[in-house]
């Protein structure tokens, strides 16, 4: 939903992930004329008041490939420090908070508790 570049998103194994939730690739180009770079993601989902630290962050840098980038997203927050730390040291990672998705959800029409449920159940967990 945030972005029509993101040709390919793959869910990882819940256990032995190597840091990454999900894996996918990304379009730099056209649909005629493109190239796919790689993309790892973790995700966390945290109550508001949870925010998302270093050790979550450093665990999805500390996996990225030459070439790739992150993204982290989460249902809460990114931490001060970790935050600092993505930008200063200028690592190739994209983060999505709480109040994005809240935004991206609205952009494509999901925009009350109910819409986001009903669009939710079109996706049964995997048992």
């Amino acid at each position: 939903m945030m972005d029509s570049n993101v040709i390919e998103c793959d869910l990882t194994r819940p256990w032995v992930d190597g840091g990454r939730d999900a894996c996918g690739k990304y379009r730099v180009g056209n649909k005629n004329n493109f190239i796919s770079v790689d993309f790892a993601m973790e995700a966390k989902r945290h109550s508001m008041n949870t925010l998302v630290g270093v050790k979550d962050t450093s665990r999805l840098i500390a996996r990225l490939r030459y070439r790739q980038f992150g993204i982290v997203i989460t249902t809460s927050y990114v931490g001060k420090q970790a935050y600092q730390e993505i930008k200063e040291d200028r690592h190739p990672v994209v983060i999505i908070c709480g109040k994005d998705i809240v935004g991206i959800l609205k952009n494509n029409g999901y925009g009350t508790k109910s819409q986001v449920k009903k669009w939710l159940e079109r996706f049964p967990p995997k048992i």
